[in-house]
């Protein structure tokens, strides 16, 4: 019997059957395919598209031609016009959709072009991936056909003029291909997909998960785990494998899991198989296709131009925003186990498009990647360096050593006295002694971060620890309007961001 029973357009499975070439070419067979497409665009014209194509370095000439965009920029000169319902700008035709980031680093969501030929690469890509678990040993090959439970944000969107905008997932799922609907795979389905209000569809899903056969979560793990306690509850059971014998997958990104797992573990009647993806607003640029490793794969031949800039003094500010003139590198000339800032260019129009992420090259051979941060979400005072790589490995050891379950977590750098000090948020329903914690923590920083291991003898002076429950977290979220769906609370709080947490923290000791 095939493991896989699912029939896929043709337009698919073509896509899926490129022949193996070495990355340097691939990457730049995908760099001139997007060049061809869009050299009539307003963009394509004033930057000659025409003449990069005809160079012999097509690579180069580029990085030349074309300067780094960060969001604000690129925006500000080209994004904009595509809003007014302007056609050919950055990606031929008019946008029809616009992805709204989660804007938690900063004070407005941002407004990303989201193309038919952005949707139908990310449909690719989850394919791929989908189609790789024929690779995994000793999972359940019933599971595979079994239905999935996404939970995302609304596919109600919000209607203007020229376009549509709202999450990501809201627009993909809005747009899962019609054969996969028609097989009745998708839940929570259509109806309740739509809705805006987070708590009513997270009830509306509770009502209806007994008549679900759920094989797949697909959702950021804090979302998700709150909506299984939630069934759990409701249905008095021991564990979420007593309604859905057969869930045996859990797909995965936005954050890392490791700091939620032990939590998650609690649901389950039995292991289920993770599978980390790097699905961001501007694309989906890597996922896990292989079992037990810790990286994931780029997609290297599905319309995204992938391009590498170190993380350091030499290229970032302290405000992690790029330096003129960076050293920038294609990924077959990047390092294993060195951060870089990754930038971007896509068929909606994104171009030498700083996203914001940094990562590792962990295997160069598979073009194998980890996540390690944000360019503006770590921690640095002093020149400690903390990585969100470092948080999460921190907070998954101490929760291992102390015995307790961590759902959510952030981190501030503060004043103490003339030097620095790292104020952590910790929420969990156990209850912990704050100040062992804080220790535990710091000693397992030391061991993974030697720059921070030497600040701690130096300027930064303390670490301490807030334990808070669970719902305070929520209901941050909740006054930010940013519940459900996509939306993760930042790893790192500065600036505003942080002086809003601390008001309404104060609040919240007040109403008690």
């Amino acid at each position: 019997m095939a493991i896989f029973d699912i029939k896929l357009p043709k337009f698919v499975a073509k896509a899926l059957n490129i022949p193996v070439s070495d990355v340097r070419r691939q990457q730049l067979k995908v760099l001139k395919k997007l060049l061809r497409k869009a050299r009539f665009t307003q963009f394509g014209q004033l930057y000659k598209f025409d003449e990069i194509l005809l160079s012999r370095h097509a690579g180069k000439k580029f990085q030349q031609t074309v300067p780094v965009y960060n969001y604000s920029k690129i925006y500000e000169e080209w994004w904009y016009k595509t809003l007014e319902g302007i056609p050919d700008v950055c990606w031929p035709g008019v946008i029809k959709f616009f992805a709204l980031s989660s804007g938690t680093s900063e004070a407005a969501s941002k407004y990303i072009p989201i193309t038919k030929d952005i949707i139908k690469s990310n449909t690719i890509t989850s394919f791929k991936q989908l189609l790789s678990l024929a690779k995994y040993d000793n999972i359940p090959r019933s599971s595979i056909g079994k239905e999935w439970l996404m939970i995302g944000g609304s596919t109600q969107l919000q209607k203007n003029e020229t376009y549509y905008a709202g999450d990501l997932s809201g627009i993909q799922q809005k747009n899962i291909p019609l054969w996969f609907r028609s097989m009745g795979l998708y839940k929570p389905g259509k109806k309740i997909a739509k809705e805006i209000d987070w708590a009513k569809k997270l009830e509306e899903v509770v009502e209806n998960a007994p008549n679900w056969d759920i094989g797949f979560l697909v959702g950021v793990p804090a979302w998700l785990q709150l909506c299984l306690e939630k069934i759990i509850a409701r249905y008095n059971l021991n564990n979420i494998h007593e309604m859905w014998p057969n869930l045996a997958f859990y797909v995965h990104g936005g954050v890392a899991m490791e700091p939620y797992k032990k939590g998650f573990a609690t649901l389950l009647g039995k292991p289920i198989t993770y599978i980390e993806t790097y699905l961001a607003s501007e694309g989906f640029l890597a996922y896990q296709n292989r079992q037990d490793t810790r990286g994931m794969h780029l997609a290297i031949n599905n319309n995204i131009f992938f391009e590498f800039v170190p993380f350091d003094d030499k290229n970032f500010d302290t405000e992690g925003d790029i330096l003129e003139n960076p050293e920038i590198f294609m990924l077959h000339e990047i390092e294993e186990d060195k951060e870089y800032a990754i930038l971007i260019s896509t068929n909606a129009g994104a171009w030498r498009y700083a996203i914001g992420d940094t990562i590792k090259l962990v295997d160069k051979e598979r073009s194998e990647i980890i996540i390690t941060g944000r360019t503006k979400h770590f921690l640095s005072l002093v020149g400690e360096h903390l990585s969100v790589d470092n948080m999460n490995n921190a907070i998954e050891m101490a929760a291992e050593e102390m015995n307790i379950i961590v759902s959510e977590f952030t981190v501030a750098g503060v004043p103490h006295g003339n030097f620095f000090a790292h104020e952590w948020y910790i929420a969990t329903s156990d209850k912990p002694d704050a100040a062992k914690l804080a220790m535990v923590l710091d000693e397992k920083i030391k061991i993974l971060n030697d720059d921070y291991a030497v600040e701690r003898k130096h300027a930064l002076k303390d670490i301490k620890v807030h334990v808070l429950p669970e719902e305070t977290f929520m209901n941050f979220m909740h006054a930010k309007g940013k519940m459900g769906g996509q939306h993760k609370f930042p790893r790192v709080l500065k600036g505003k961001m942080l002086d809003d947490w601390k008001a309404f923290l104060n609040k919240e000791v007040v109403a008690i």
